[in-house]
């Protein structure tokens, strides 16, 4: 399992008095996070601190020991074998030794029992604080916490006892759950960053769900970043079918989704068979239509393509039969009917174009094409969406080439594609986009290479620019070892990328 560890700085910030006013429903149980190659190490973004004290691997071995209440004093003065209140502290982190209370976690099919030291937990948590110690504190031995997973409690009280902050992908949304829950701001701050790095569009529509639920705006908005770039990737992702009604409903609203009608419709389909059984009905055409209800609505068929309408939506059995009839009129008649469903085409998102040449120029013998690779490095300093590259055509009147675009990342390919494009003998880019934008984090180089394979010389940029702001986005180029005909920083082929931002 991947995991990230940090040690916290605790600085004088208070919680905020809202951050633990509303508990969210508990949802996560039915989440999971698989567990992928993240862009950027877990372990990069948290960087785990060596503890001055020579005894730092003994601390560490009672970690593992009490992550399973598996704990051991080997002395009967331990505590002089550590130099720190947060080492002897860590030696009681899920300890029976000197525990006043004990947690019953989870639900009543799987509770673990966990030991705690009130003293401990009520300084680090003003809900433990009011349990143990406040005007209605009760003296119970044992408390029961059904609605928290024995794994999150874990994560927290180990960042309550040991100053330490151990998440992993698959159970980071309950430990945000136990951090709101028990007002752990710091806690929950690191899950929501956590999450954030993690963030794909293959997750993005489940994480768009909690983290309305959990009332976080900046992870809100980040995912919609993604869903929005990304609109064909997260509607076709496992993830979009366990999203809720609500969630489902906004992303079908939104008018920067950058999707297919088609692509939309097919998404709704797909999330109503499984909303049937999760209902546990049949899934048929008519109950699959009862789940949707009026969100059905909220799809812009009309603004599909005819043939994307009569070859999917219209043998889909979804619509009725004066529905279908109605959206017919609406293509081809002058005088088109009232619809219930939306007619206007979704904005989408408009693409920006980072161009690195100063100036582009041609000579009779360049710039020439044997199937030879031009490639250019860049980075950037905020999350964009590469869409394609801006290619220059041919300097000798009109010509169509075939190119190969590809964008890797230390030798690992995120995106290729291989299409044709015409040039009208401008000096002109012309566009070539992947088939579905690619996630480019920051500060971290990327290599973008094209292959073209034409009779004609083409144009190529001169004056190059080591680093160019594009808007708010500022994206720096340095040469790569991939280029074989010539394309470098200061001059060639791919004077554009074309992103999301």
């Amino acid at each position: 399992m991947k995991t990230v560890k940090n040690r916290s700085k605790k600085g004088p910030k208070k919680a905020s008095s809202s951050s633990g006013s509303k508990l969210p429903p508990v949802c996560y149980e039915i989440i999971t996070l698989k567990n992928r190659k993240k862009k950027k190490m877990a372990a990069e973004i948290f960087p785990s601190k060596k503890p001055a004290n020579s005894n730092s691997n003994a601390v560490q071995q009672y970690h593992q020991q009490n992550l399973t209440n598996n704990n051991t004093i080997p002395s009967p003065n331990w505590q002089g074998l550590y130099g720190t209140i947060r080492e002897r502290n860590s030696v009681m982190f899920n300890n029976e030794l000197m525990s006043d209370v004990h947690f019953v976690v989870g639900p009543p099919s799987g509770t673990q029992s966990l030991p705690g030291h009130k003293y401990v937990l009520a300084v680090g948590s003003s809900v433990f604080h009011a349990m143990f110690y406040g005007e209605l504190a009760e003296d119970k031995d044992e408390i029961r916490i059904p609605d928290v997973e024995p794994a999150a409690f874990l994560a927290m009280l180990k960042y309550l006892y040991c100053d330490e902050i151990d998440l992993a992908a698959d159970t980071v949304l309950a430990t945000l759950y136990a951090a709101k829950k028990y007002i752990v701001p710091h806690l929950a701050r690191a899950c929501v960053n956590f999450l954030e790095t993690s963030l794909s569009a293959k997750n993005a529509c489940v994480l768009l769900s909690q983290s309305c639920l959990f009332e976080e705006p900046d992870l809100t908005q980040r995912c919609w970043e993604v869903i929005d770039a990304q609109a064909e990737l997260a509607l076709k992702s496992e993830g979009f079918c366990d999203i809720d009604f609500q969630t489902l409903e906004s992303i079908l609203k939104r008018e920067t989704l950058n999707a297919k009608e088609i692509v939309v419709f097919e998404a709704a389909l797909s999330w109503a068979d499984i909303e049937c059984q999760r209902q546990e009905l049949t899934p048929t055409i008519e109950n699959k239509r009862k789940v949707l209800g009026k969100a059905l609505y909220l799809i812009r068929i009309p603004t599909m393509s005819l043939d994307d309408f009569a070859n999917g939506a219209a043998q889909s059995g979804v619509l009725t039969l004066n529905e279908t009839n109605d959206i017919f009129l609406w293509y081809t008649a002058a005088k088109k009917p009232d619809l219930e469903f939306v007619s206007n085409p979704r904005k989408g998102l408009v693409p920006q174009r980072c161009h690195r040449f100063q100036s582009c120029a041609y000579r009779s013998n360049q710039w020439r094409y044997r199937g030879r690779c031009d490639s250019i490095q860049f980075s950037v300093d905020k999350r964009v969406f590469i869409a394609g590259f801006g290619l220059y055509g041919s300097s000798c009147g009109s010509a169509e080439y075939s190119a190969k675009i590809e964008l890797k990342r230390q030798g690992v390919i995120l995106g290729q594609n291989l299409s044709k494009y015409f040039s009208d003998g401008s000096s002109n880019t012309f566009p070539v986009w992947f088939e579905y934008p690619v996630q480019i984090e920051p500060d971290t180089f990327y290599t973008a290479s094209v292959v073209l394979d034409g009779n004609e010389l083409s144009y190529f940029g001169q004056e190059g620019m080591t680093e160019v702001q594009c808007g708010k986005v500022t994206v720096q180029f340095q040469c790569s070892s991939d280029s074989t005909n010539g394309t470098g920083v200061q001059g060639g082929q791919i004077p554009e990328l074309i992103f999301y931002a």
